[in-house]
């Protein structure tokens, strides 16, 4: 008896278990474990126990077969889908399988040798290895598919051949079309073409196979995104007859608000109006200085209901996109600037957050109801300024001592309740674009922020605030907006950011949105203020939609959902149903078959990503075609991206972005530290980082792709002593964001 225990072997511990599942090229199972390990019968009973505890505290997770892996892991080898780039114009890729509940880890795709660097939709086998900050570099294997061969361009004519020029930047080349391929195409139209077997000296063939639009003008930057990023822009006939057969809400059921003074203020560019807001003090004894609030919001659930033709297609898009020059939005017209919209001086049905805040704005208490509105003016945040500054126009004047104080009376009282909770404060300037009398880009400039913007939005996160808790108070389906707080890979990479500039960020205390608020108004006194702000902005996770509730960490709130907009989200529309079976306010709620939060978290999150960087190309393209008749200024900028091929420069006055090439900064190699956003030079030491002032030459810029080369010059970029801190040789450890 005691030989066979003196050959027994020993129990493995929980690290070399976790160790041998992160080590095995594939999914492991309990089998694999004990045969493994060479555990007997009863080990592998005290094995069963261990895994299940490990799994219970998320330190591995269990997929198909009973195999498992170590949580939030990827194997050494698997199939993944290149996905696009990233802010720095890194592939990304995710796995094709995924079997967590989460989102997978992000996957920055290596590109080496002679061979084409793979486009979105590309599947690849690939090896994968941990890059330390919980994302993954991927290295090809081989290729397993290619996305469609089909290339999204502008047709053109030069030296009386045809031509398609690529949108994409990272198809390089222009492909040349034979007269009998144009399919009837004319210089400057949006087309698709299919390249062509074979390859004769010089440019590739291709023929074109669609002609997606015509001419292209200012329209096409707008068109391209639209295109590219497969943006619905038809409605189903259905829906187009539902939303045409809309008209007046009745009275019948909603209490009548129309004498009440609420006012819709949006910018001069705005498209829809689906918000308008009162305020007043409130008079009940105990609230001193406190005031009530009201909140209308368009009662969009109304006009589309669960099931239709109209329900479909907005679920389809998700949202409204909003370009410089044009709009595809979530519903039809007759509904999203006729009927939805808080015209001024046109009875229009609305949902209403009454909401009662004391002195120091905080909530005292709330109600829903459905009512009949008629908006008294249509403002501007401009104008609302200016008579909050003492210079009211014709429109203000009259609303100035009464409607527009009262505003900012609660608004104060709001503003020092956002100071108590601690909400992050990033500064994120927003481009805008503006045209001349023949559609042609006439300038770009910043988007100018007043308090009358925050003013808005204190009291929209107000209204959200108390639609979320009264949906959790009834118990009802909730579809919240929830942000994580940052992980604690990104905290790290922070932290010795902030080290390498002298500024503490101590490690392993409770993150909140005030620690980063210190950070960064430490750094507003250094020359590193841009910098900072960037990382900070870059630490925090994406923001999305779910039905569990994780509470909203840059917000500072527990819960938290999207009620302020239906017009133009999807996700406030659902939070509309549910207030309507919540507080029994009529028809037009979810229903007896509510959908699948989850999956339409999912889904809504993914048309929201979609929204924006499609509008977000369509900014690059505009702001490129401004400036290709400026090639060979020089601009004032930033370094807003550091990879291992270049500088992304933010220019100064416009916002626009491009690259300065690695190849170009000097005759000598530079080393990528990502962690801390430099890329520094091995002989010279010479450093260029995230946040650098810099000054460019601009090189390049194609209004097609959007893309933009610069040329630093000279002793532009910054390069002070806390440059020097690594000795030669010794670079920090890579790490990704």
């Amino acid at each position: 008896m005691s030989r066979t225990r003196s050959k027994r072997a020993p129990f493995p511990s929980r690290q070399q278990i976790l160790q041998y599942i992160q080590d095995s090229q594939r999914r492991v199972g309990r089998r694999d474990i004990a045969r493994a390990f060479k555990l007997d019968s009863e080990q592998k009973r005290e094995l069963k126990t261990v895994l299940r505890e490990m799994q219970e505290e998320g330190v591995i997770e269990r997929g198909r077969g009973r195999r498992v892996h170590a949580a939030g892991t990827l194997p050494k080898v698997a199939v993944v889908e290149i996905t696009g780039t990233d802010i720095d114009g890194e592939l990304l890729a995710r796995p094709l399988t995924w079997e967590g509940d989460r989102e997978p880890p992000p996957i920055y795709m290596a590109t080496a040798g002679r061979q084409p660097a793979p486009g979105r939709g590309d599947r690849l086998l690939a090896k994968l290895k941990p890059a330390g900050d919980g994302t993954y570099e991927g290295r090809v294997i081989r290729r397993i598919a290619a996305a469609p061969t089909q290339v999204l361009g502008i047709y053109k004519i030069v030296g009386g051949q045809g031509r398609l020029v690529p949108t994409d930047r990272r198809v390089k080349g222009e492909f040349l079309i034979e007269r009998r391929d144009a399919r009837g195409a004319e210089p400057g139209d949006l087309v698709r073409g299919e390249p062509l077997a074979g390859r004769r000296l010089g440019l590739r063939q291709a023929r074109i196979v669609e002609r997606v639009h015509g001419g292209a003008g200012p329209a096409a930057p707008s068109m391209i995104a639209i295109v590219d990023y497969d943006l619905p822009t038809t409605f189903a006939p259905e829906a187009e007859r539902e939303a045409a057969a809309a008209g007046p809400a009745p009275l019948a059921g909603r209490d009548d608000l129309r004498e009440l003074a609420l006012v819709t203020i949006d910018g001069e560019d705005a498209r829809d109006f689906d918000d308008a807001v009162w305020a007043g003090p409130d008079n009940a004894p105990g609230n001193a200085g406190g005031w009530r609030l009201v909140v209308a919001i368009a009662d969009v659930a109304w006009y589309v209901r669960p099931g239709g033709a109209l329900d479909r297609d907005a679920y389809d898009r998700g949202n409204s996109v909003y370009f410089p020059d044009r709009v595809v939005p979530m519903l039809p017209e007759p509904l999203s600037n006729g009927w939805c919209s808080l015209k001024p001086r046109e009875d229009r049905p609305c949902v209403v957050a009454d909401l009662w805040i004391d002195a120091n704005g905080r909530p005292l208490c709330h109600r829903f109801r459905r009512a009949l509105m008629r908006s008294a003016a249509r403002l501007t945040y401009t104008q609302v300024q200016r008579a909050a500054d003492g210079r009211p126009d014709d429109m203000t004047a009259p609303l100035r001592e009464t409607a527009i104080a009262h505003l900012y009376g609660a608004y104060r009282a709001l503003e020092r309740h956002r100071r108590e909770r601690g909400v992050l404060e990033l500064d994120l300037p927003e481009r805008r674009v503006l045209f001349d009398a023949s559609g042609g880009v006439a300038s770009i400039e910043v988007r100018e922020r007043f308090e009358s913007h925050k003013l808005i939005e204190e009291f929209m996160i107000a209204a959200n605030v108390a639609a979320g808790e009264t949906l959790e108070k009834h118990r009802e389906p909730c579809l919240y907006r929830i942000h994580d707080e940052p992980s604690a890979e990104k905290l790290r990479a922070l932290a010795e950011v902030l080290d390498s500039i002298g500024i503490r960020f101590a490690k392993g205390q409770v993150v909140t949105p005030a620690r980063f608020n210190h950070v960064l108004r430490t750094a507003a006194r250094t020359p590193h203020a841009a910098m900072i702000n960037e990382i900070v902005l870059r630490t925090q996770a994406q923001a999305a939609y779910a039905p569990d509730n994780i509470g909203h960490f840059g917000l500072a709130l527990t819960r938290y959902c999207h009620f302020t907009s239906p017009i133009r989200r999807y996700s406030d529309l659902i939070v509309h149903r549910a207030l309507i079976d919540a507080c029994r306010l009529g028809d037009g709620g979810l229903g007896r078959r509510p959908p699948d939060l989850a999956q339409a978290g999912e889904h809504l999150s993914m048309t929201e990503r979609r929204a924006a960087d499609a509008e977000r190309d369509s900014v690059d393209r505009f702001t490129t075609m401004f400036l290709a008749e400026r090639v060979g200024a020089t601009f004032a900028g930033r370094v807003n991206g550091v990879t291992r091929f270049g500088l992304f420069v933010t220019l100064a006055e416009t916002g626009a972005d491009g690259l300065v090439p690695v190849s170009t900064l000097g005759d000598e190699r530079f080393v990528h530290d990502e962690t801390r956003h430099v890329l520094r030079g091995r002989r010279t030491r010479r450093m260029f980082r995230l946040g650098d002032a810099v000054e460019v030459e601009l090189v390049e810029a194609n209004p097609v792709t959007g893309g933009m080369i610069f040329r630093l010059i000279d002793g532009a970029a910054d390069s002070g002593p806390a440059k020097r801190r690594h000795p030669a040789g010794k670079a920090p450890h890579r790490q990704r964001r």
